[in-house]
């Protein structure tokens, strides 16, 4: 677009329009933030894409290796969300306590740098039917301890949550995930 005001205005309505995001709570001891999306597809190809073609969607600057295709989730009991460094080496993003397939996955532990930090969170995805195709949710409640309160990132976490449904919503919808239209 020629005109750069409009181009502002026009993603930031789309953002609106394709996602949801809050921080719906923000202490020094915890947060817990809420994004949503709608995508344009059953219920069955929106969970078979988020769970075993996470690298195709998530954004490799919010990896350690650089290179979001090293991602993978074992979705089972105890399975990981981690990536893959080659020769036996790697970090757990997280660990998988529940799914229910197609419905539900949690993840508990403390994603990306909060990792390094005495925290812990669960982040719950959700999938249910809607009008328009699949709604998504995730939910990622975080507490313990950062110096300086975990009240500070809360707002960085819920955009890279944010971002990753965004994500997700444009690589299923039109097979790109850099299309994403992000707030």
């Amino acid at each position: 677009m020629k005109n750069p005001i409009r181009a502002f205005l026009l993603t930031t309505i789309l953002w609106s329009v394709a996602t949801s995001a809050e921080v719906v709570n923000a202490e020094h001891m915890g947060f817990t933030t809420v994004n949503e999306v709608t995508i344009n597809a059953a219920r069955e190809e929106v969970w078979h894409a988020a769970i075993h073609e996470i690298g195709a969607w998530w954004n490799s600057d919010h990896t350690v290796s650089g290179d979001a295709s090293r991602l993978r989730i074992s979705a089972k009991p105890q399975g990981c969300f981690c990536e893959d460094f080659g020769d036996n080496a790697g970090v757990v993003h997280l660990t998988v306590t529940m799914i229910n397939p197609t419905v539900v996955l949690r993840l508990t532990g403390g994603l990306g740098p909060l990792g390094l930090m005495g925290v812990s969170g669960n982040m719950t995805w959700e999938f249910e039917d809607s009008e328009g195709g699949t709604k998504v949710k995730f939910t990622y409640a975080v507490g313990g301890y950062r110096a300086g309160g975990l009240d500070a990132i809360s707002v960085s976490v819920d955009y890279v949550l944010g971002e990753a449904l965004a994500r997700m919503k444009a690589y299923i919808e039109t097979g790109d995930a850099e299309n994403a239209v992000v707030g």
